[in-house]
């Protein structure tokens, strides 16, 4: 079955960085487009940047773009999302997922996420 597992995630001061993985089985990752949602408490989810299946297409939220960088490793079957400059108000469950929509809330598959708080 599809199986998306974040890792990474954890409490860093503001201006730190962090780098989150998420590792996908059970479907053909090179086939498909991938993203990373947030959410953070009391808020909804949040699109925060998407890439193609190749690695051709990058987008990002205005609130991230410029600090956050998202690829991926095939051969890996895993994605990652490069957070530096972080900020108080990047606190949030992160999460993969899998569609083409670039947006929080279509997609088929995600992950149960990985907690990152920026606090000093």
């Amino acid at each position: 079955q599809v199986q998306l597992v974040e890792s990474g995630g954890g409490l860093v001061q503001p201006g730190g960085s962090l780098r989150l993985s998420c590792a996908a089985s059970g479907f053909t990752f090179s086939n498909d487009y991938m993203n990373w949602v947030r959410q953070a408490p009391g808020k909804g989810p949040e699109w925060v940047s998407g890439i193609s299946s190749g690695s051709t297409l990058t987008r990002y939220a205005d609130s991230v773009r410029g600090r956050f960088a998202i690829s991926r490793d095939n051969a890996k079957n895993t994605l990652y999302l490069q957070m530096n400059s972080l900020k108080p108000e990047d606190t949030a469950l992160y999460y993969c997922t899998r569609g083409r929509a670039w947006k929080a809330d279509e997609y088929d598959y995600r992950g149960q996420g990985t907690q990152v708080t920026v606090s000093s």
